[in-house]
């Protein structure tokens, strides 16, 4: 769904993420069914190429690499107009469709276009968004000046700089456009403006990206940037100057997200239940996951002698152990040889023959994506590609202020949960294995839904944890006991029912947070990406719920390798598919 940061893109490309498309093996068997939905999908992927030039060369098409987004109004509706007549021949295509799987399909297709109109829809008639065309060109830019990016296709980024920068003829700069766009909002009556708080935060941080754009350059040996990024760092500095004086004094002081809003990014994310729901069952899974917590923590303090066992005073324990430097990779590394041997002796799920990818973010990624997170390869024209686990570094400060420090992901213990989650066996193999092993298109993109995505790197630490050490059991628990914590307080900071300060202290408090990762939690759940955060609790209890069932209809023919393997295969469903699909294929076969 939309984001404060991202309205723009989605003008162009509805559903962002989603719609990354990649080519499969050959099908053969009960798959060849994949072909037929798969020349259905091509029709939404057509359109966001050529709409999102952008998202064509991320995904390996060299085409489109010195090409860029124009996200004029013109081209917002008229993308709207294409993509509307694409809805309706998919519909009709329904009618004629025999096979369930592709009518599942086409029905992934029309939903998520759907929802992404009613979006669009909410985003023109009621707000004035803040459009960051920092974030764009930074984007955009890194898309190519990447290190799996071949170094033959990277100089065209400087032409992809020169558009952006309106230095070519038929081009405008970005940053004009942005502006534009956000003039024809300001001059519509009773519009929603967007949250000071947020802009503010946004603004801080671009500073780092605009830099970070030269430093790619730069990394990469590309020459002949200069004069366009002499003139676009002018135009992206001028264009925040414009922004605090025209739109920061108008907006809104209250955070929180209009209801409609709210609900429609609860949709986006794959949840499908109230929102007051969702936090009470949360608010129950919170005290649960404290009393597993509290015989480890005992455990341990007797292990190094500490003078309480209360488990935050052990984690407090545990992070005082911080890895830095160059000594981050390696334990990392090492930590995650472990866990493949673990998967390997615990027969969790196969794993292929390739090492995962591991590296540390650049500033301007930090500013970007300041969580530990997975960047999925490219999945369309991949030509080796692979998915890469980023860590992120210390969160470059605003100018002025001090360096909040993380001390969350650079300790022992917390590494192996960590690993479990973006790597393997959670989203690195979820990724890889779809390219690997064929899913329809449909199904790996367009039914992208965090709730599904997330649930699964969720499980995925719970299906690790046992084998552990009980450091790392600790502390595994003590990130579930985050997601629980988001999936109460997302909604209960959107309703008013909880400040940012209190929601701030239970974090730093009883889920023993630094205050950075802490504060970037807040800002996540009222800010950046409100809804979001609830999908990883959400889809967690949706896969647990799945494998009790599974396990009570096949008893002693239950195979855990064989489920996870079965639900990799199905690509990223959401979980009422998965379910459909454990059901009436896992089960039924065994």
């Amino acid at each position: 769904m939309t984001t404060l940061k991202n309205k723009a893109i989605y003008a162009v490309a509805i559903g962002a993420f989603a719609l990354q498309p990649f080519t499969t093996k050959a099908q053969t068997g009960d798959k060849t069914w994949i072909a037929k939905s798969n020349s259905y999908t091509k029709i939404l992927i057509d359109l966001d190429e050529k709409y999102s030039p952008e998202f064509g060369s991320s995904q390996g098409l060299a085409f489109y690499d010195t090409l860029i987004a124009v996200p004029t109004l013109a081209n917002d509706l008229a993308q709207r107009r294409e993509r509307e007549k694409a809805v309706a021949q998919l519909k009709a295509a329904k009618q004629q469709e025999t096979d369930l799987k592709i009518k599942q399909d086409l029905d992934i297709l029309i939903n998520q276009s759907e929802l992404g109109f009613r979006g669009q829809d909410f985003s023109r008639a009621k707000e004035v968004s803040y459009l960051n065309p920092t974030a764009t060109v930074f984007g955009g830019l890194q898309a190519l000046l990447d290190d799996q990016t071949p170094a033959e296709r990277r100089p065209a980024a400087v032409i992809r700089l020169v558009k952006y920068a309106g230095l070519q003829k038929g081009y405008a700069p970005t940053s004009d456009i942005y502006k534009e766009r956000t003039l024809q909002q300001l001059s519509k009556p009773g519009m929603i403006y967007p949250s000071k708080q947020a802009m503010e935060v946004e603004l801080s941080r671009n500073a780092s990206m605009v830099s970070g754009i030269e430093e790619l350059f730069k990394k990469y040996n590309v020459t002949g940037y200069e004069k366009a990024y002499a003139a676009i760092k002018k135009q992206l500095e001028d264009y925040d100057v414009w922004v605090k004086a025209t739109v920061l004094p108008k907006a809104r002081t209250d955070f929180r997200l209009p209801a409609e809003e709210y609900k429609l990014a609860l949709e986006g994310y794959g949840i499908d239940i109230p929102p007051a729901d969702l936090a009470k069952l949360a608010h129950a899974a919170f005290t649960d996951i404290q009393n597993q917590m509290k015989p480890l923590a005992v455990q341990i303090a007797k292990k190094y002698n500490l003078p309480s066992a209360d488990y935050r005073e052990v984690i407090k324990y545990l992070k005082k152990n911080q890895i830095i430097g160059d000594s981050i990779m390696p334990l990392y590394k090492r930590h995650l040889a472990d866990i493949e041997g673990i998967i390997r002796e615990q027969h969790l799920v196969t794993l292929p023959n390739r090492p995962a990818i591991i590296r540390l973010a650049s500033e301007a990624e930090t500013a970007q994506s300041p969580a530990p997170h997975m960047v999925p390869p490219a999945f369309l024209n991949n030509t080796g590609q692979r998915g890469v686990f980023v860590l992120p570094l210390n969160m470059p400060p605003a100018p002025g202020e001090k360096v909040d420090k993380y001390d969350d992901f650079t300790f022992d213990a917390a590494s192996w949960t960590i690993i479990a989650h973006e790597a393997r066996p959670g989203h690195e193999l979820q990724f890889d294995k779809m390219v690997e092993e064929g899913v329809s298109q449909a199904r790996a993109l367009y039914a992208f839904n965090s709730t599904n995505v997330e649930g699964w790197g969720l499980y995925s630490e719970y299906i690790t944890r046992p084998f552990m050490p009980v450091e790392g059991q600790l502390v595994s628990l003590d990130y579930r006991l985050l997601r629980a914590a988001r999936a109460f307080l997302d909604p209960e900071l959107q309703a008013g029912a909880i400040t940012q300060e209190k929601a701030l202290n239970l974090l730093m408090t009883d889920v023993v947070q630094s205050h950075a990762f802490a504060k970037q939690e807040v800002e996540r759940y009222s800010l950046n990406a409100p809804g979001q955060a609830n999908s990883y609790f959400y889809g967690f209890t949706k896969m647990i719920a799945l494998r009790k069932d599974t396990e009570k209809a096949l008893g002693n023919k239950f195979n855990a390798q064989a489920f996870h393997d079965f639900i990799l295969s199905q690509g990223i469903l959401p979980p009422a598919l998965i379910r459909q699909a454990v059901m009436d294929e896992f089960v039924r076969k065994k």
